[in-house]
């Protein structure tokens, strides 16, 4: 009998992404929210944290990147099809805007500092993400 433990990979990267949101936060004294980090970069607004937030970005896509290659490749069940793709991002871009925060922001940060707000953002974007994949995949079969 062998015993999956595929699980271990994301409690990694979530133990990962709650030590790197800790340490932004007392190392910065701001909460590690990746939209308004592209966000202050896109306005304007982060300026004069134009390097720490470029830093923070490239690290987001960099570091993936590298694990792909020393792990020999990832495994993806992403679709085919670019419709859903392009919608369902700019869907999150817009999403982000109107929550004023994004799922490390509200969800991660947020969560763990029992900011009301950010709970309650939770629950809905959980909810309505939930609501996409069931249209998406039973009602629309894009998925």
């Amino acid at each position: 009998m062998t015993f999956d433990i595929a699980w271990v990979w994301g409690l990694l990267g979530g133990v990962l992404i709650g030590v790197a949101a800790s340490v932004y936060l007392l190392v910065n004294g701001r909460v590690m929210g990746a939209s308004g980090i592209v966000g202050g970069l896109v306005d304007g607004s982060g300026r004069d944290t134009w390097g720490e937030r470029l830093s923070f970005l490239a690290g987001l896509v960099v570091v993936p990147m590298v694990l792909v290659i020393l792990m020999g490749g990832a495994e993806t069940h992403l679709t085919d099809n670019w419709g859903p793709i392009i919608l369902g991002g700019l869907m999150v871009g817009v999403g982000t805007r109107l929550a004023n925060g994004c799922t490390s922001g509200h969800g991660v940060c947020g969560i763990s500092r029992l900011s009301l707000r950010s709970i309650v953002a939770t629950v809905f974007y959980v909810l309505a993400g939930g609501i996409v994949v069931v249209l998406a995949r039973h009602v629309l079969g894009w998925i």
